[in-house]
Formats: C-alpha cells, structure tokens, sequence
C-alpha cells in the first residue's frame, strides 16, 4: 500500500503509557489507557515498541506507522493550550476506536474512512495538508485551515509538534522556540461574523490554569465563561457584574446579570380543554351505555334459551367480557387534552441576545438523538442515511446536538453508509438552513409532488436546487454501489493476501501442493481488517461475536457560528452556518453467551456512551426508517420540558405519522384512533404510553430515578439558600435515600465518568428559574459554556461501557434505562417511569414531527400486530402487570396500563362469538328464545349509544369516521388472528416453556415496480390467516344454508334467519378488507373463481337440504317433490 513505510517512523517509537483489559477499563477515575496504533497490512494489531524493534529488525518492513497515546497526567503535559486540546480532538475524530471483553482499547488512525473524497473539516479522513516531517496530517482548525503553531507558518502534524515540544521546544523549520499564544492570528485570518473581538486575558495571565479551562473551542479566551465564574468587569459595554447583593455562589449575581425583569414572563406552553359542548355529552353518553349495559347483560343472564342453551351459555360469556374490556378502553378516555407551544417565548428566552449573551448563544439544554438499525439487507442504508440528514438538518443550536446511529449489526456496509451521509450533510445541511428546506430529509423533499419554488424568493434557490438535486442523485448511487465496492475492494486484498502467502510458502520451502488458507476478510477504505462483522463471518467477526467499535464521524462543533464561503463550493454558503452537529458511529461489543436483550440492549449501550461523550440532558429516540418531517419539533417538545412544572415530566412522545399507505389505508396502519384518539385521553390523566420512537426523553427519568420532589427540597434549600427558585445541583443521593454511593457501580456499572455525569445530566435538564413559581430551576446562562473537546480517554472510556461484560452484575434493564423481558421494551420502560410518580406530555404539533414507513401487505401487518400482542401477554403474567403497580400509578392510568396487558385475551371470546352466527344459521335457534321488545330496545339504545359515542370521540379526536370505521374492521380481523395466536403462544412460553413462531412464506409477489402500493397487492400465506378464513367461510355458508332451509319450510322463521343473518354480514362486514388482501390486485382475481365458489355455496346448500329437510307442521318433510335432476 501507498502509506507503507519501509522504515518504522520515530512515532512508532513511542511506548504506551500502558494498556488496560477490558474489565479494567472505566475502573479508575484517571479513564482507561489508549493504544493508538496502525494495523499491518495484512489487517493484525501489533504493539511495537523500542524492544520490540530491537528484538526483531526485520518486521519493521510489513508495519504502517502507528503512534501511542500517553494519557495525560500532570507530569506529561507538553502544553496547557488550545492548540494541543484541538490537536487532540482532530486525532480522536481521525481514529477508529475498538475494544471489548479483556482485550485492549485501541484507536486505529485512518487515512480515510471512505472511498470517495470528504472535504468537511468535522469529518474524519477530511482531507488536510501533509506534515513536512512525516506523512501524517497537518492540524486544522474548524474551518478546515491549517494550523501552523510557529510563525514561519512551518507544516507540522499533532505527533510530530508534541515530539519538538518535548525534546527541545523549537520549531522544525526555524529552529526558533514556539512563543505560546500568538499562534491565535494564524487561526482567525478570517472574519469574527459579528462575535466580539478577541480581548486579553485577566492579569495579563496566558498559561494559568483558569486561562486555558476559560478558552472556547476556536481557541479563543471566553469572556462569559469568564465573567460568569469570576464576576470580573470590563466596564461600560461589556457584561457588568454588580459588586454586591450576591452570595458566595454567585446566584443572586446571576439572576440580576442575567433576568430582566422588565418584561412580563410568558408560559412555554398550554393546555387547551375540549370545548365542553363535546365532552359533556361524550360523558353522559358514556354513562347512559354503560347503565344500558348493565341492564342488558342482566336482562340476558335471567332470560336464557332454554331450547339451545349451549348457545345462550357461550353468548352471554362472550358478551359479558366484551363489556368489561368496554370499560377498560373507554373511562380513560374521560379526560383529553390538547396542548399548544409558543415557539417565540422560547427563542426569546433561551436564543435571543441580551446585554449579558451579546452573540445570541442559546441556553437550551443538550439534546442526544438515537437511531437504531439492526440488518442493513432488511433496513436499507439509504433509508438511515436518510434519517440521519434529516437530524443532522434539525432546527436546533448546533452546538448542541449530537446524533448517534448503533449498528447492532456491526455491519462495514452500514458504516460507510453513514459515512457518505456525513459527507453529503457538508452540502444538504446549509442548504436546508439557507432556503428553510422542509421536510429535511433529502429522499421526501426531492419526491414531493408540489411547487418547489413556494413560498421561496431567493433569486437562487432555482440553481442551488438544480446542484443539490445532482448531488444527492449521485450520493445515491454511491450508497447503492456501496455493497459492490466493499466487495470488489474485499475481494482484491484478499487475493493480495493470498499471493503474498503463497510467496512466503515459496520461500520457505513448504509443500506447494498444500491449501493457501486464507481469511477471507471484509477491507476497509483505508486497506484494513473491518473489526466488525465480515461477510463471510469468522471467529470475532460475526453479527453475535465482534469487537465493540466507536466512531466519531463528526467531531463537536465550535460554540459559534461559521460562515461558510464560495471558495470550492458548489453553493454560495457566504451567509450561512455551515456547523454540524456530532454524529457517532456506534456498534456495541458482541460475544457469544451473552444475551445482548436486542433493541433495548442497544439502546442502552447508546444512553451509557453519550453520557460519556456528550451527556444531554435530554434523548429522542428514532427507528431509523422515522425521520424528522418537522424541523422545529425538537424544539416544541423542549417548550414543555423547559417550561414551569416541567421538572418531573419523564418523556414527550410525538404521534407516529406515516408514508406510503394505501389512500384507503386498508388494514388501518396509520392507527389514527389510537395516536389522536387514545393517546390524546392519556395525556389528560399521568401520559401517554411510550410507544417506541418519536419519544425525547429525561436521562435523569431513564436512570430509574423518582421525579423531584419540590416540596420537601423546597424545605433543605430554605434553610441552606434562602428563598431563591433556583435549586443547586445535587448529588445521586440526594434524588433517591436508599441509594449509597458506594452502591452506585451497582446501579450503574463501574464507569466512574457515568456516574459523574448523572447530576451534571440533571441539573442542565431542569427548567429555567426565570419566575418565582419555579420552585427547581437551573439559573440562566449556565448551559451557555462551550463544550469540551473530545479526548482519546473520554472516548476510551464510551468504548469500555458499550462491552458486553458491561452490564453484568448491575441494574441496567432490570430497572435502569430500557427494561429487557419483553418484545415491547417500549410500554414497560414507559410503565416503569410511570409507576414512579412521573408524568408524561403527548406532543401533536401542526406539521407533523416525524414521519416513517409501516408494512401495507396483509401478512406483514398481521405479523407487526402479532409481536405487539405478544408483548402484551408477556407484560400480563410479568411483575409489570398494572395490578402490581405502586400507589404512584392514577387509577385511570393504571386502567389504560391493564388494558394493554389484557386486550390480547379478548380474542378467546371475540373468535366464540363469530361463530356463533354461523352455528345459530345452522341449527336453527337464536342467542334468544325469541326476539321480544326488550331485546330490540336494549340492542337498539347500546348500537345508538355507540354511534353517538363514535361521532363526538371523531369530533374530539380529529379522526375520520372512515378511518375510525377502519380501526374496527382490522380490530376483528387482528383479534380473530394475530391476537389469537399471541395467547396461544404466550400462555405455551408461561406454562409449558415452549416458544413457538409464526413463519410466511411468499405466495405471490407484485411485478409492477412502478406502483407504489404494489406490496399492497402481495399475497403471502401464513397460519396467521387460518381463523379469519374459516370464520369467513362458515358465515357465508351458513347464511346460504340457513336461507335454503328457511325458503323450503312450511312455516319459516324468517325472524330467527334475520337475527342470524345480521350477525353473520356484521362478522363478514368486518372481514371485507381481509378478502380483499386475500384476493391481491383487483381485477387479478379470474372470474372463474367467483362462479365457482357460487356454484360451490349453492351445490353445498342443496346437499344440507336433501339429506337434512326441514319439517313441516305436521312433522314431515317439507318439499320432498324436489329431487336432484
């Protein structure tokens, strides 16, 4: 390869500081120690040090350059600048950092992370120039500009600099010693764009401590930190700390420097109560049905037919439980609430410059965003790359953001997929904020069937659309022929491999006819193993057994804006900020025997490394196919976290809103009753559910601590603060009494930066102390300090606790983050929160937060509905059962909780009863003697009480009847099927230990690729399907039957047939969009099939009549003339 070097370069000949194991990692405060090294050629780790080399001269040849990182201690600090905590930081970001179970934390220095070329100076393997010593990069500040720390402007990488710092102190090319410090005017050769201009430090002061802890990430001395921690002046036009009226915490300084109290205080949000000319009826309707039905189901259990009373018996089972699972769905939907935001307030209190913040820097809290995948075959990386833009493009201060994406698949493939993506945001982000791009995700945008040029009047935003558009056709292409290029680059090294061993068989005499054995290994850009899963797995590189790998795709961004230019652009940025938030590659250690708990074990391993690498205070959480539709809805979810009496709400969760949906959204995927109907009611009472993704969370709530509780802190902070709103931060111990602190590796692991990082996460999550109501609050301004760079043994440390030992002998996922046990980790990691005193708010936002994709094929839906039911039955007969729930739990909140666990169950009694129509048609006798009056005005007021009841639930709602209509069909349909066969398999894995799938297997497929609903039309055979068939066909049959029967006998009961048939088209009314999927595209479907299923229906009825005739009065039988010709 280009990069090998013959000889072993003075960077290799630097020792480590010393290498920890696996266990070991995270254990002491002073963080792990980090190899940092080059892997040979051949794709080994080799650690080479001063005897290795001299033991073995001749290896010095197969080796690349490599280089160790000594953690820094206070003996071993070559300089306290900016410029080495920069150098450091692009070193971090440059490596791939790999670790594990009692192996060494590495961080591999890549060339390059992916074949075509990066040009942003966040990314890793951005180009830069070369070092004038060795082949290594030369620093570079955020803009991308060379960094040169002498003033002969002499090129020299990071090693190479600390290398002169350390031996003599002189520059390289001038031999002249480096003056500290006035580097500075080589790094801002360019415009301030409107921040302040640089001033001297305090006293004069350019190596002191507080000098270098007070620089922000521009290497610039950050005068508001400054001010904020030493009360220092400037005088008249600068921030003025007053001298007096403030305690030795500077708190009331803060609130006068801070606070204007001039103008009136505004709520972040509102509720607003449905109008009570809806719900007072809703209401009482709701209390007249179920009065009604109690005097039903008594009438029905003290009138039983005593002619058929098998039938009676069955019947009134069946009805008594449906109106008990009424109850259970109905009275929590008591009390809905809509609830609005006022975006202005909030960038008026957290954005907007004031006399103290003269750039505008924002004072919103932190905000990590998690996006899982799993299988990049069944979760294309077009589809993630996608989303990953579209959060990257979030309307949210840059600074402080940070985007996550764990592979659980530890896919190469998914790697530089992301790493493209990061790439083309260089280009699609300050496009999105030049032009207000909506949505952001490029895919939707470019597929959207309106004028682009709406509501635009940039004169050009027609060209710039006309680039960005061929741009991204091309980034396509390249993410699709990503698959092929791993492969072809794969496939070449290792036929170089191969050759090279077969050479080295040659030479050393061996046995030409012997098998060359070579793995076949998966490469890299840079011409290095994968560390992750091969595509022909081998031992420690398989989607169950690969090392834990780290990324820093996009290093932190400077805390203040960087105008772009026109300069190599393709287009003109000269005005806006071309920062990008953080992005991190992240694929958790896998090793077989370890049970890795799936989607909840991932997102745990994500909660634990962004605590170390960034720690907001807040998580919204994304399935990679869900992307933000609504840029600014991260935004009007923060009005109510950051909003008076936002300290103990746990969540938001946003309504799932999805694409590609057949216009009559046939098997009801859109869910609407549930998303606006449901979850809008539960709002009004603790919550809503947690229902997967579109939810931002609390890290404080998802480490399984108890909401503050205001009073009683009100009572500490009187006594040691006075009367001030602000509370200070307190320690783990203060939020939970039973918890030592010498228990908290239990709880938490053995992470000694995660556990320091819980009160800093909740401190900064707490709401602003702006009004004297806010009895916990955060003062203002304090979230306005930069964020620190990147080190190798911060990001050392998120590799040690994304191992798979990690979480051994400790709390998480039995109470602390996402709770394993369950397919739906998601209701009971909700649960749990709840249960813990918590509140939740449900988020509806005009535009619509988040939009993602939902299977519209038959089989695939009912398999969706099936792993939910499963869900369901699991938390049923599990300690998260909401009959164990805690006093904490709302009675109305624990009946909605019960109903989720027991909805499934309703499927015993709801398959009983659609049968029945069909066993009444055949013997003749009805769920009643007769059909008196009394059973027709009880039928007639619970059918008109349920239809007013629907049309005031679809006024409140916002739902369409039609789509309320939907829910109910795909209700009997899911219930007669998918919950049916989730009972049977939860009550076989409970009682008996026996796990059982459903599998399908494909029938037919769509041919027409032009058709978006094509998969609509795929018919694929499941034993999902057999129990609405046989329902379907018995009704038919026995309406056919019955009707026969009825026209041949001498005194037909035509009321018995009616009360029948009315059953049997209610059970088939339902069943309509099932036939329809079973039949596939219409106009498919051969007219035969029809004619024969008539002539079937009808042979089959003539049949029942012959052999079993009605009888007359009389006692013989009625038409006995007839005869078969």
């Amino acid at each position: 390869m280009s990069s090998l070097n013959k000889q072993a370069s003075k960077k290799s000949l630097r020792n480590s500081g010393g290498l920890s194991g696996g266990p070991q990692v995270g254990s002491t405060s002073g963080g792990p120690s980090v190899k940092f090294a080059r892997r040979t050629s051949s794709g080994r780790y080799v650690s080479l040090s001063k005897d290795d080399i001299d033991m073995s001269s001749d290896l010095s040849g197969d080796y690349m350059n490599y280089t160790v990182h000594i953690p820094p201690t206070p003996d071993n600090q070559p300089m306290d600048t900016s410029i080495a905590m920069k150098a450091e930081e692009q070193y971090v970001s440059n490596s791939l950092f790999t670790g594990g179970f009692n192996s060494v934390t590495r961080a591999h220095l890549m060339d390059k992370v992916i074949d075509s070329e990066v040009t942003h100076p966040q990314m890793a393997g951005s180009k830069g120039s070369a070092c004038s010593i060795c082949d290594g990069r030369v620093m570079r500040d955020e803009r991308g500009n060379d960094i040169t720390p002498c003033e002969c402007r002499f090129k020299i990488c990071r090693d190479c600099f600390i290398d002169a710092q350390k031996e003599s102190g002189l520059c390289p090319g001038c031999k002249e010693p480096y003056k500290v410090g006035e580097y500075e005017e080589d790094l801002h050769d360019y415009p301030t764009n409107g921040t302040l201009a640089s001033l001297p430090a305090p006293n004069g002061s350019k190596n002191s401590n507080m000098s270098v802890m007070k620089r922000n990430q521009n290497g610039e001395f950050d005068h508001n930190k400054w001010l904020f921690e030493t009360h220092g002046t400037y005088g008249v036009g600068n921030a003025y700390w007053p001298q007096d009226d403030f305690d030795e915490d500077g708190d009331e300084a803060v609130k006068a420097g801070m606070l204007d109290h001039e103008k009136p205080w505004k709520p972040l949000s509102r509720i607003t109560p449905i109008p009570s000319s809806i719900m007072s009826p809703y209401r009482c309707l709701i209390a007249v049905r179920l009065v009604v039905l109690g005097f039903f189901l008594h009438w029905r259990v003290t009138h039983p037919n005593n002619d058929a009373i098998w039938l009676w018996l069955m019947s009134i089972t069946c009805e008594i439980w449906f109106g008990f699972s009424w109850i259970l769905d109905q009275v929590p939907k008591l009390c809905p609430v809509n609830r609005s935001t006022d975006l202005a307030v909030l960038f008026e209190k957290f954005d907007s410059p004031s006399p103290s913040n003269p750039t505008g820097r924002s004072d919103l809290p932190g905000l990590d965003l998690f996006v899982s995948t799993a299988d990049p075959e069944k979760e294309p990386p077009l589809t993630t790359a996608n989303t990953i833009l579209s959060i990257l493009a979030v309307d949210y201060p840059v600074e402080k953001l940070a985007c996550y994406i764990s592979d659980d698949g530890g896919a190469l493939l998914t790697f530089e997929a992301m790493a493209e993506a990061a790439s083309f945001a260089d280009l699609w982000v300050p496009f999105c904020r030049k032009h207000n791009i909506e949505p952001r995700n490029p895919d939707s945008y470019f597929s959207l069937k309106v004028d682009p040029t709406k509501n635009k009047s940039r004169t050009d935003f027609v060209k710039d659309r006309r680039r960005v558009k061929r741009e991204y056709d091309e980034f396509k292409v390249r993410i699709n022929g990503l698959p092929d290029s791993i492969r072809r680059r794969s496939d070449a090294f290792n036929a170089r491999e191969e050759m090279k061993m077969m050479k080295h068989m040659k030479e050393s005499g061996a046995d030409p006819t012997d098998t060359v054995k070579v793995l076949k290994a998966t490469w890299m850009a840079d011409g290095t193993h994968w560390p992750g899963t091969w595509a022909n797995p081998s031992s420690e590189h398989s989607k169950g057994d690969h090392a834990g790998i780290l990324q820093v795709m996009l290093k932190p961004p400077s805390p203040d804006p960087l105008l772009g230019s026109t300069d190599d652009k393709i287009v003109d940025f000269s005005e806006v900020d071309t920062r990008l938030p953080m992005f991190v590659y992240v694929s958790r250690e896998k090793r077989p025997g370890y049970d890795h708990n799936k989607k909840a074990g991932a997102m745990n391993a994500l909660v634990r490394a962004s605590a170390i690498l960034s720690n907001g205070p807040f998580i919204l959480n994304l399935d990679c196919d869900h992307y933000i539709y609504n840029c600014k809805a991260v935004r009007e979810g923060m009005c109510f976290m950051m909003d008076r009496g936002g300290e103990d709400i746990c969540y938001i969760q946003f309504p799932q809103r999805f694409e590609g949906i057949d216009p009559s959204d046939r098997y009801a995927n859109h869910n609407t009753v549930f998303f606006d109907g449901n979850m809008r009611a539960l709002d009004g009472l603790q919550g809503p559910m947690y229902v997967g993704t579109g939810c931002m969370f609390r890290r404080f709530a998802l480490y399984a601590f108890d909401p503050p509780m205001v009073d009683k802190m009100d009572e500490k902070k009187d006594v040691k603060h006075g009367e001030d709103s602000e509370t200070p931060a307190l320690d783990a111990t203060e939020f939970d009494s039973n918890l030592d602190v010498n228990l908290l590796p239990k709880r938490f692991g053995n992470s000694t930066m995660l556990a320091e990082s819980i009160p800093v996460a909740e401190f900064q999550g707490r709401p602003l102390a702006d009004h004297p109501a806010i009895k916990y609050g955060r003062p203002p301004g304090v979230l306005r300090a930069p964020r620190q760079p990147l080190d190798a043994t911060t990001v050392a440390e998120a590799v040690s606790v994304i191992s798979c030992w990690y979480e051994d002998k400790t709390e998480w996922g039995d109470r602390v983050g996402w709770i394993y046990g369950s397919v739906t980790e998601d209701v009971v990691t909700g649960y749990r929160m709840h249960n813990r005193g918590w509140r939740s708010v449900y988020c509806i936002t005009k535009r619509d937060a988040f939009r993602g994709s939902a299977p519209i094929n038959l089989t695939d839906r009912l398999h969706q509905v099936l792993r939910w039911a499963t869900g369901s039955v699991e938390i049923f007969f599990s300690q998260n059962n909401a009959f164990l729930a805690s006093k904490r739990l709302k009675l109305l909140q624990r009946l909605a909780y019960l109903n989720v666990g027991i909805y499934p169950f309703t499927s015993l009694f709801l398959v009983v009863y659609c049968f029945l129509p069909a066993l009444s048609l055949f013997s003749g006798f009805f769920i009643v003697q007769t059909l008196s009056i009394a059973f027709l005005v009880y039928l007639l007021l619970i059918t008109v009480c349920l239809v007013a009841l629907a049309v005031l639930e679809v006024r409140w709602s916002g739902v369409e009847l039609e789509q309320w209509w939907r829910n109910e069909q795909f209700w009997l349909i899911s219930g007669t099927s998918a919950h049916l066969a989730a009972v049977v398999q939860g009550l076989l894995k409970v009682l008996a230990g026996i796990e059982i799938s459903f599998t399908l297997t494909t029938k037919s497929a769509g041919d027409d690729e032009d058709d978006i609903y094509a998969d609509l039309y795929i018919v694929k055979w499941s034993s999902l399907m057999v129990p609405p068939i046989v329902i379907a066909m018995m009704n038919i049959i026995g309406i056919v039957v019955s009707f026969s029967r009825t026209i041949y006998s001498a005194n037909p009961q035509w009321s018995k047939f009616i009360g029948g048939a009315f059953f049997s088209f209610w059970v088939l009314a339902h069943l309509y969009p099932f036939a329809k999927g079973l039949m596939g595209r219409r106009g498919k479907t051969p007219t035969i099939v029809y004619v024969w299923s008539g002539l079937i229906a009808i042979t089959l009825s003539l049949l029942w009549v012959a052999i079993n005739p009605p009888q007359g009065g009389d006692g013989q039988g009625v038409g006995g003339d007839f005869q078969f010709p």
